[in-house]
């Protein structure tokens, strides 16, 4: 079973990593993306020993490429698996999406066609993924800019694989919000049509808009109607884990700070009501 941990958690970042042995005041727990930490010795191994020491970590993987009719990575996942078990890290979640392609990686994370042959190729490969690592797989919902073709909804897609794969989901709200800004549909209604007991965490974050399109950049605070969409959410799911994302244009820490207090304040009314 994973240890996944409770109340609003940061994604960690090189330029505040030491920061965060030196402040009392600071997250719950933290999120890595693997891929950017498990090369590196020295002093960043080093750092983030210390922090695994003192606070809980989790894996948010960026080149698993789960929903590419390539092969599975396997000697990545082995790899990984040594990172994972080097660091006592337990969850270990991925995107629901594909970012490789003929053996070649396309550095950027493109959405899978909403069909029943994508749903058993993922169920599948989670199962493969699985067995190697020895621990659960959780998937999560991406941000997308242009239709993939399909036979179904996205919604019915989602929860078509995570009820075939037995993964759980990682339910990035920032997503739906800007894929539903960018496709047309109301958030709301995706949310509720979503199987939200599957959700092991959530994520949030900042968007930015370019003319007609908005993009999920990670670079901005989290806006107002993504907050109502969080608060939506947590009254269907009841109290689960919060994760605030920030990956561009990423501010001092205690800016940082501050919006996971924003976030602990709709965590706490949401679970006092």
């Amino acid at each position: 079973m994973q240890s996944i941990p409770g109340g609003v958690g940061l994604g960690l970042r090189y330029s505040f990593a030491e920061e965060v042995l030196n402040k009392e005041d600071s997250p719950r727990w933290f999120e890595i993306a693997p891929e950017n930490w498990m090369r590196r010795g020295g002093f960043f191994r080093k750092t983030l020993e210390r922090i695994r020491e003192r606070f809980p970590i989790v894996c948010h993987g960026l080149s698993l490429s789960i929903g590419s009719p390539d092969p599975i990575n396997r000697e990545f996942l082995k790899e990984l698996k040594d990172f994972l078990d080097s660091f006592h890290i337990e969850v270990y979640s991925e995107h629901l999406s594909f970012s490789s392609l003929g053996g070649s990686y396309l550095h950027d994370l493109f959405p899978l066609p909403f069909i029943e042959d994508t749903v058993k190729r993922v169920s599948r490969k989670v199962a493969e993924v699985e067995e190697i690592l020895e621990r659960p797989l959780i998937l999560e919902n991406i941000s997308y800019y242009w239709k993939p073709p399909g036979e179904m909804e996205e919604w019915k897609f989602i929860n078509s694989v995570l009820e075939e794969s037995g993964a759980r989901l990682l339910l990035d709200v920032n997503n739906v919000y800007v894929n539903s800004l960018n496709h047309g549909y109301d958030p709301y209604e995706f949310i509720e049509r979503l199987d939200l007991s599957k959700v092991a965490y959530i994520h949030v974050a900042g968007h930015e808009r370019f003319d007609r399109i908005v993009i999920d950049t990670h670079g901005a605070p989290v806006i107002e109607e993504v907050y109502r969409l969080l608060e939506f959410t947590l009254e269907r799911t009841g109290p689960v884990p919060i994760l605030l994302e920030r990956d561009n244009n990423v501010p001092p820490y205690e800016e940082l700070l501050s919006e996971v207090r924003r976030l602990e304040e709709v965590c706490g009314a949401k679970r006092a009501g």
